[in-house]
């Protein structure tokens, strides 16, 4: 028996509450609620209440309610139904107890059972507990909690992780997004590397096993090109001057009797038509020329006359024959790629060292599938994979290289311009007067260059005569001054000095200064110039106690090695062209 302190005329106020309250929540509700007496019970003066029939009351009273809601529900299903009965809300008078009302003790009762619509509405796997946040439910306003994961409010960008080495062998790992393209990449690893961002930077996708690697465009996307690539593969940081150089100097990388177009018009195409009509999707240009072909499954190679268009590369079958039927398709360019072959001529038994190669883009290490060809020079190769990136990109190369361009346009003028060492930017000067000006004359600039290194020399006598604040003497932090230079690259031999110069673009003005192997107190000027590679020694001459240094054999001497390089950057000299593009290594 459950016994509670309060007095009866308490304990009918708190029934009759709970009767209302399970009036209202029940929906197909047309019998009425029995009456409740008019009056309270009389008080009794003992305050003790028996509570265990109180309940049996209540159970029994809500039984005939769902017996009477069980047989409406059947009769409206059935359509027999007499009318709509409205329900008015009970009213409860108000009783004197209502204000002397007290505070009670928990009372356990029994559960009763619930609504088949309620069971129904909740989750197998979880309880009915009413839920604070109900906008967040589907349906909406639902009470109860839905199981289920709800969908984060935002997708955020998946990061990939790309390792990318440097010409020393260091490496870098980055995390970048899916769409960053291989300019960014490069932009960042500047950033990081803390280097001169000249737009020559690119990334390089290196195969060791094949001996292949390629220029990635500037638009591609480095995750989706590391997915295609092997175990073994990796990036390289690195500069190429040679990536839109063609867009500047298109004469020199198209000769006349290899573009089809320009022997039937007797090579009258301006420069500006020429770039036309490779970036027009609607005209068809067209490269022709010889080219050995390795065949399949041998070492031999066979020379063939082919064409590169728009649809593919073709060789014919018959001598220089163009006819259909006498034309192989031998690659597309939409599915492939080309390579430049850098394992030399000896591991293929190749005629030249003049090698490339098409790979298609789903081969990852199949050397079977590669299509390995061979130039006669190296101006007829780089007119072939200059031709190859144009058809295959076309308009898309071109936004690539106004990039920058438009960056320049839109330097603000208070901000401070990167320097440049291009033609178009230094020239020679003369500040005799009080103002300065340009040297346009190529005698008198000579004559101002063969001064100027008097008056170097004459500096440095200076400073032998008055002392050096330097704890070194100054011959010698003339002869090592020169090692903080990018563009000196210490006792490397001949060879590796070629292969650094092709891997950054063959373009006219790119230099790098080396020790000599044959004189260990001498230099050697390496420089490229109409895609040929060239070696200057530079001597060191005495003359009263003072090193110089010459390429002239003493007619033009200088101090130092970083001398020497600014005034052949602003004078040709005995050079065939002027120092333009150093090549450097950057540690990353």
């Amino acid at each position: 028996m459950y016994i509670i302190n309060g007095t009866k005329g308490d304990i009918w106020w708190i029934f009759a509450h709970l009767q209302l309250s399970l009036s209202l929540s029940l929906t197909f509700l047309f019998h009425p609620i029995p009456p409740l007496p008019s009056h309270p019970p009389p008080a009794s003066t003992d305050d003790d209440v028996d509570l265990e029939q109180l309940v049996n009351d209540m159970n029994s009273s809500m039984e005939s309610v769902y017996s009477t809601q069980a047989d409406t529900v059947l009769l409206l299903n059935n359509g027999h139904g007499q009318g709509h009965r409205r329900h008015t809300p009970l009213l409860l008078p108000s009783s004197p107890s209502r204000e002397r009302l007290q505070h009670s003790q928990p009372m356990h009762i029994q559960a009763v059972r619930c609504l088949q619509e309620e069971q129904q509405l909740r989750p197998a796997s979880l309880p009915a507990i009413p839920n604070p946040f109900p906008e967040l439910c589907s349906p909406a306003g639902s009470p109860v909690l839905r199981g289920g994961k709800l969908k984060p409010s935002g997708s955020s960008k998946k990061m990939s992780i790309v390792k990318v080495w440097s010409e020393d062998g260091a490496g870098k790992v980055v995390e970048i997004p899916a769409d960053m393209t291989a300019r960014d990449v490069c932009q960042l690893l500047v950033y990081k590397s803390h280097c001169v961002d000249d737009n020559a930077w690119t990334l390089v996708e290196h195969h060791p096993v094949l001996g292949l690697e390629r220029c990635l465009e500037d638009h591609e996307l480095v995750v989706q090109v590391q997915a295609s690539m092997s175990s073994d593969s990796k990036f390289l940081f690195r500069k190429n001057y040679a990536k839109y150089e063609f867009f500047r100097n298109p004469l020199n990388f198209f000769p006349e009797q290899m573009v089809a177009w320009c022997q039937e018009s007797d090579g009258s195409i301006p420069p500006s038509q020429l770039l036309q009509n490779f970036l027009n999707s609607s005209s068809c240009p067209e490269i022709q020329g010889y080219l050995h072909m390795k065949e399949p499954g041998r070492k031999s190679w066979k020379k063939l006359y082919m064409f590169l268009r728009r649809s593919g590369l073709y060789y014919s079958t018959k001598g220089t024959s163009k006819e259909p039927r006498h034309l192989q398709l031998l690659s597309d360019l939409e599915d492939s790629n080309i390579f430049t072959i850098i394992t030399g001529r000896k591991l293929h038994n190749a005629p030249t060292d003049y090698q490339f190669c098409i790979k298609p883009s789903k081969v990852r290490s199949d050397c079977k599938a590669l299509k390995m060809l061979c130039a006669e020079d190296e101006q007829s190769r780089t007119c072939w994979m200059t031709a190859f990136r144009l058809l295959k990109y076309g308009i898309v190369l071109y936004q690539s290289y106004n990039v920058p361009q438009q960056r320049k346009a839109n330097v603000l003028p208070f901000s401070a311009p990167v320097r440049s060492v291009s033609e178009n930017s230094l020239v020679a000067m003369d500040f005799s007067g009080q103002t300065g000006r340009i040297i346009d004359n190529p005698v008198e600039a000579q004559s101002a260059a063969l001064e100027e290194g008097q008056t170097w020399r004459k500096r440095g006598q200076r400073m032998n005569v008055l002392g050096s604040p330097s704890p070194l003497h100054p011959s010698s932090l003339s002869t090592v001054i020169h090692r903080t230079q990018v563009w000196f690259h210490g006792r490397i031999m001949r060879e590796e000095a070629h292969k650094m110069i092709i891997q950054q673009g063959q373009v006219d003005g790119l230099f790098l200064l080396r020790d000599s192997q044959s004189n260990p107190k001498a230099f050697v000027l390496t420089l490229c110039h109409h895609q040929k590679i060239k070696h200057f020694q530079i001597l060191p001459c005495e003359e009263d106690g003072q090193v110089f240094f010459s390429l002239d054999d003493g007619a033009t001497k200088f101090t130092d090695l970083i001398h020497l390089v600014e005034f052949y950057q602003l004078n040709r000299g005995v050079l065939p062209c002027k120092l333009k593009h150093p090549c450097t290594a950057v540690a990353l």
